[in-house]
C-alpha cells in the first residue's frame, strides 16, 4: 500500500474528536442533519418500500432501518437500505471541488455500527468527518471512466473506513479492510441514471453493505495486496490514479465543509440552467401554454440530460426537459417535482417537448470550475429573453443559507415524522456531541415515525 493512503489510513485512526475545529463540527452536523432527511424521505419510494419488505423478513437484530416504523434488522441490511433510501431522491449533498457523494455512503454505516455497538454521539460525528475526508481524498486522485458514476467507488472506500472507525479496528487491521474493500468496488453507470435505472440508487446503499462487511472480512484474516486500491483505481474501475496530493493540508483542511448541499431534487449539472431559466420567467412572466420554445445552451456533461420523455420518476431527475417544464409549471424543481404523477402529467409533457437542449463549447471548456448555461425563452407573442447562469446558488460561489438547508430537512422529514418528531429529531442532530449514544438518535427518529 502507497505511503500516502497510510497516512490516510492513520488519520482515521489516530484523529480524535479534539483535533477537529470548531466550525468543522458544527458543519458536520448540519451535513448529518441533511443527510438523516433525504434518507428518511428517500425511504418513501415504493422500491425502496419493497426492497425492505423483503430484506428484513429475514434478518437479524441491531440496526434500524429509518422510515415508517423503524423495522430493526442487523447492521449490514439496515445500511443497505438507508444507503439507498438517500441515493433515491437525487437531492444528497456532494462536494464542490470532487466528484463525491460523500455523506449519503458513510453516514448510514456510522448510523447502524453506532447504534449495534453502542457508540458515543461524539464518536460517530468523528467518524463522520473522517470517513468523509477518506472517501474526497481517494475520489481527488481517481482518473474516472466516461460513464462511470461516483456512487460505490471513492465514497464506498470512505463507507468501509466509516466502518473500520467505529469498530475500533486498529491500524493495521483498518488497512486490511481498506485494501479489502477495493474488491468491492462497483461499476454503476450514467447512463443508468439518464435510462430511469433505479438500480444506480443500490449501488450507494452496497458502499453501506461493504463498510460493514469490510471491517468483519479484515478482522477474520481475509488477506489483500498491497496495492489493490491503486490497482483497482487505475485499471478496473477507473482509468488512472494518481496519490500525490492525496494528503495535501491532511487535518488542516477538512473535506466535509468544502461540500454542497441540494435543494433542487435533480441531479446537480442542470442547476445553472434551471436559476437562468427562472431570471427568464421573472422577466416575461409566462402562463405555460404562452412558450413557444426553451432553448438551452449549456456544458456537455449536462446537455446530455436531454430526454423529454423519461421513463420514470428517477429518469426524471437527469431529464434537463423535465426539469425546466416543473419549474414553469410548477414553480420549483424540489421533492414534488419529480413524481410519477408529475412524469406523466399532460401540460408537463407537452412542455417538456418545447425544450431544446446544445452543447455550447465555450462552456464545456469552463467545466468543472463553472458549470454554466444560457437559456433563451421565445413566447408565441414573439417575445423573447435570454438569461446565463455561470455558478447556480448551492455551489462554492454561492451556497445555500443554513436556514435553508434546515427548511429542506424539515419538509423531507416531514414525509416520514409527526411534527414534533422532526423538532426532535432536529434537536438531536444539533447536541449529537453530547449523546451518550447514536441510539439515543435513532430512537428520536423511532417514537416519532409513523407507521
Amino acid at each position: 500500500m502507497g505511503e500516502q493512503i497510510e497516512r490516510l489510513v492513520r488519520f482515521v485512526t489516530e484523529t480524535s474528536w479534539d483535533h477537529v475545529p470548531e466550525t468543522v463540527r458544527r458543519h458536520a452536523k448540519l451535513v448529518l442533519l441533511d443527510t438523516l432527511g433525504v434518507i428518511l424521505a428517500g425511504s418513501e419510494q415504493p422500491e425502496v418500500q419493497q426492497l425492505r419488505n423483503r430484506l428484513i423478513a429475514h434478518g437479524g437484530q441491531g440496526a434500524t432501518v429509518l422510515g415508517r416504523g423503524c423495522p430493526t434488522t442487523d447492521p449490514r441490511t439496515a445500511a443497505l437500505l438507508n444507503g439507498t433510501a438517500g441515493r433515491s431522491i437525487e437531492l444528497c449533498e456532494g462536494h464542490r471541488y470532487v466528484s463525491c457523494q460523500g455523506a449519503v455512503q458513510v453516514l448510514p454505516v456510522v448510523l447502524a455500527t453506532g447504534e449495534w455497538s453502542n457508540r458515543s454521539g461524539r464518536e460517530a460525528l468523528t467518524t463522520l468527518i473522517l470517513a468523509y475526508d477518506v472517501a474526497v481524498r481517494i475520489g481527488s486522485c481517481l482518473t474516472p471512466r466516461a460513464l462511470a458514476h461516483q456512487t460505490g467507488q471513492a465514497p464506498l472506500i470512505g463507507a468501509v473506513a466509516a466502518g473500520a472507525r467505529m469498530r475500533g479496528l486498529n491500524t493495521d487491521e483498518t488497512s486490511r479492510a481498506l485494501r479489502i474493500a477495493a474488491t468491492l468496488l462497483l461499476t454503476p453507470s450514467y447512463t443508468n441514471a439518464v435510462a430511469g435505472a433505479t438500480v444506480l440508487n443500490v449501488a450507494g446503499g452496497m458502499s453501506g453493505f461493504a463498510g460493514t462487511l469490510a471491517p468483519d472480512l479484515a478482522l477474520a484474516g481475509f488477506a489483500a495486496q498491497d496495492n489493490a486500491i491503486e490497482e483497482a483505481f487505475s485499471s478496473l474501475v477507473g482509468d488512472g490514479f494518481q496519490p500525490d496530493k492525496m494528503v495535501d493540508e491532511l487535518g488542516q483542511r477538512w473535506e466535509i465543509a468544502r461540500n454542497y448541499f441540494r435543494l433542487r431534487a435533480c441531479c446537480n449539472p442542470i442547476y445553472a440552467a434551471l436559476e437562468a431559466l427562472e431570471d427568464a420567467l421573472a422577466e416575461l412572466h409566462p402562463a405555460p401554454d404562452q412558450i413557444e420554445r426553451i432553448d438551452v445552451a449549456t456544458y456537455r456533461f449536462a446537455s446530455v440530460m436531454r430526454n423529454p420523455e423519461p421513463k420514470n420518476y428517477f429518469g426524471a431527475k437527469y431529464s434537463l426537459p423535465h426539469a425546466a417544464a416543473a419549474v414553469v409549471i410548477r414553480g420549483n424543481a424540489g421533492y414534488g417535482s419529480f413524481t410519477e404523477a408529475m412524469v406523466h402529467d399532460p401540460a408537463i409533457i407537452a412542455l417538456r417537448r418545447r425544450v431544446h437542449i446544445t452543447e455550447d463549447p465555450q462552456f464545456t471548456a469552463m467545466a468543472p470550475n463553472l458549470k454554466p448555461a444560457r437559456v433563451t425563452v421565445t413566447l408565441k407573442d414573439s417575445r423573447q429573453t435570454t438569461r446565463v447562469c455561470e455558478s447556480p446558488r448551492g455551489d462554492f460561489q454561492r451556497p445555500y443559507r443554513e436556514a435553508e438547508v434546515r427548511e429542506k430537512f424539515r419538509e423531507l422529514a416531514g414525509r416520514v415524522l409527526t411534527r414534533e418528531g422532526v423538532s426532535a429529531v432536529e434537536h438531536a442532530v444539533d447536541r449529537c456531541d453530547r449523546l451518550n449514544s447514536v441510539r439515543d438518535l435513532i430512537e428520536s427518529v423511532r417514537r416519532h415515525s409513523a407507521s
